[in-house]
């Protein structure tokens, strides 16, 4: 797939050619930082793209067929019922004039057509489900009245009230504190397990899909870098730049005086990207193929593939210790 956005200055070429797949009930994790593409990703797969974006090619297949090709009516009625998203900032996400309860009940009339007495009292057990004290009087109270943690926990109840198939975290846990964090994540590993709902759970925070997502992308410059399970990713990672996210993250086995090893530099300028691999002007390790042509996917191992020319049978070997280690991540 690859989605583009039209400006004034030129063509913003956000996401230039990405393709995975999610199996039932299957927690997929896709990582990077701001600008890799992550979520236009999971809008494009939404179609809730807005002009002057546009999927300027590929497919999005959901139950093998073509979300692309798919009205506007008719995915109206896939979204928010096979397939639902959790948004990053849930105070912009949820309407301040209406109560929490009401906007759980419209998508459970909308979806499934119940009355509104048997859609409220689906929306308290769905407050419940997720963890919202005192469900039947919270389901009157507006967004305002909830913390934050609260606040993403009923954005939570609202994508699941009608069990989608999939469910899309975009950023789930960024404005929430670390206690909150945590509890979010086991509470989508719960929910996961419940009602078996495949996840794509979107963040820039390698530590946070560490322990909810069985394989995990590494999404950079628009392309995906790196994928494989959360063990080889976290243990044996191939790419300088899921090397380089590893180093940069925080951990308590550090000594007190160990700096952190940012990845240094600035990503690449998509209206006009790098005709190699995007990485190399960050990678230590880059070569003069690297900046000539863009490294096909090698697979170290069934299932574990790499965009990266060290991988080539004539490349210099390269072991870089992440620092990350067993038990620790």
């Amino acid at each position: 797939m690859k989605t583009s956005f039209f400006i004034h200055v030129g063509e913003v070429q956000a996401v230039r050619g990405v393709s995975f797949t999610v199996n039932k009930g299957e927690a997929i994790g896709i990582v990077g930082e701001s600008g890799s593409g992550k979520s236009v990703t999971s809008m494009s797969v939404m179609k809730l793209l807005q002009y002057p974006g546009k999927i300027k090619s590929g497919e999005v297949l959901f139950k093998g067929e073509d979300i692309v090709e798919k009205t506007d009516k008719e995915m109206m009625a896939i979204r928010g019922n096979e397939i639902a998203m959790i948004f990053q900032d849930p105070m912009t996400s949820l309407n301040p004039v209406y109560t929490i309860g009401d906007q759980i009940i419209e998508a459970i009339r909308r979806h499934q057509g119940l009355g509104k007495k048997e859609a409220k009292e689906k929306a308290i057990e769905m407050l419940k489900l997720v963890g919202i004290p005192s469900p039947e009087t919270r389901v009157d109270n507006y967004p305002h009245e909830f913390s934050g943690g609260m606040r993403q926990r009923a954005m939570i109840a609202i994508a699941l009230s009608c069990e989608p198939d999939l469910l899309i975290a975009d950023e789930p846990t960024t404005a929430l504190d670390v206690t909150i964090q945590a509890q979010i994540l086991e509470l989508m590993k719960d929910l996961k397990d419940k009602i078996n709902t495949s996840i794509i759970l979107i963040t820039h925070d390698l530590g946070v899909v560490a322990d909810v997502c069985s394989r995990i992308i590494v999404m950079y410059g628009g392309l995906i870098m790196e994928e494989g399970t959360a063990e080889e990713i976290f243990y044996d990672p191939k790419h300088p730049y899921t090397m380089g996210l590893l180093k940069s993250i925080p951990r308590l086995d550090l000594e007190q005086k160990q700096r952190l090893i940012p990845v240094e530099g600035t990503p690449p300028d998509l209206i006009k990207p790098p005709v190699g691999c995007p990485f190399t002007s960050r990678c230590p390790y880059a070569m003069k193929i690297c900046t000539e042509h863009r490294p096909p996917y090698f697979e170290p191992s069934k299932g574990h593939r790499s965009m990266c020319w060290l991988l080539h049978d004539k490349a210099p070997k390269v072991k870089v210790d992440t620092g990350v280690k067993r038990g620790t991540a």
